[in-house]
């Protein structure tokens, strides 16, 4: 049936023409959000049937290995194919230089070993950064109140080689120590692990969005801040100059982080390389989606696809997120 209207502009273009139909919408759609796109982060923790809520970020748990192992296969039966780990390492594991970091009998190792066994076709990405395993919460070794960028470079490269003899995927740098990504691309080529990827945080901000995700780790800063070796907010150009250093020094995908108040930067330097991105969708990020939804303000499946497609939008290959569960069962219908 014909939906014929007399006219009362003389308009060549209407562009409503294509939003007229669902169908013409899908057809015309730009960006496209799938679950080939996700990376979802996990907590892993000592001990045994423990499975602890995160109070800041509700809907994420602190898992121990035998329980970490059933939830991500429930994400590979999703079909999300990577997952991030991060690890709550015990206190009296952890002091300044990080050394539980290289344990290859530590948490992260046998997750990574008990993951490829039981969850074979899950790619792994490991967290490289002291933090987790320093006594100060900062990402590097503390001397005298500073930060020491070559010292920990060094550990950092011992924490690279000890995943992936275990077995991960990819070994994401997340400190943002001067030269540690091509550091680690070399020890790995050395030892012959040349098809153990870099996953580089390039463009990682100083950011007051990571609070709940410090909360899950209990790795804040003992001290100060982290405004030394983490990015200013304010600075765009910086990131650009961040991204091509680490893709000169061997990275095979970089990132941005956090990623909503940063989609300029991601757009910013998707004119500049072809190389994968990644965006980081952060604790704090998704604790505002949280809360606003469990108070009925918005619905919060359609905020979350909404941020997502947004990302894609921006330049974004890839995403890491904590609703990427829901997500996936979303892109289902």
């Amino acid at each position: 049936m014909s939906s014929k209207t007399s006219p009362t502009l003389n308009l060549r273009h209407r562009p409503r023409r294509l939003r007229r139909t669902d169908g013409l919408r899908r057809m015309v759609q730009e960006s496209h959000l799938t679950v080939n796109d996700l990376i979802y982060p996990v907590f892993v923790r000592e001990g045994s049937n423990l499975k602890e809520k995160i109070e800041s970020m509700p809907g994420c748990d602190r898992y121990s290995l035998d329980l970490l192992l059933p939830e991500v296969a429930a994400a590979a039966e999703l079909g999300i194919p990577a997952i991030a780990l991060f690890p709550l390492i015990p206190y009296d594991q952890k002091d300044n230089a990080g050394t539980e970091s290289y344990n290859p009998r530590g948490l992260v190792p046998r997750a990574i070993r008990a993951i490829k066994q039981a969850v074979p076709n899950m790619v792994i990405i490991t967290d490289v950064a002291l933090d987790p395993y320093s006594t100060e919460g900062h990402d590097g070794i503390v001397q005298d109140g500073q930060i020491l960028n070559d010292e920990t470079v060094a550990v950092l490269v011992k924490q690279a080689l000890c995943q992936a003899e275990a077995g991960a995927n990819l070994v994401a740098p997340s400190d943002m120590m001067d030269g540690r990504v091509g550091a680690i691309r070399a020890a790995l080529d050395a030892e012959g692990w040349i098809n153990v990827g870099i996953l580089a945080y390039s463009a990682k901000y100083a950011s007051a969005y990571y609070g709940p995700f410090r909360d899950a780790l209990s790795s804040a800063p003992k001290f100060g801040d982290k405004k030394t070796y983490q990015m200013d907010p304010a600075n765009g150009k910086e990131a650009l100059k961040e991204v091509a250093l680490d893709i000169a020094e061997g990275a095979d995908i970089v990132m941005v982080k956090p990623a909503i108040a940063y989609m300029d930067i991601i757009y910013q330097i998707r004119q500049q390389t072809h190389m994968p991105i990644a965006a980081y969708n952060v604790s704090g990020e998704y604790a505002m989606i949280k809360a606003a939804a469990q108070r009925g303000w918005i619905d919060e499946k359609k905020i979350v696809l909404e941020t997502l497609t947004g990302l894609k939008r921006a330049g974004a290959d890839l995403i890491l997120t904590y609703f990427a569960k829901d997500v996936a069962h979303w892109l289902k219908g």
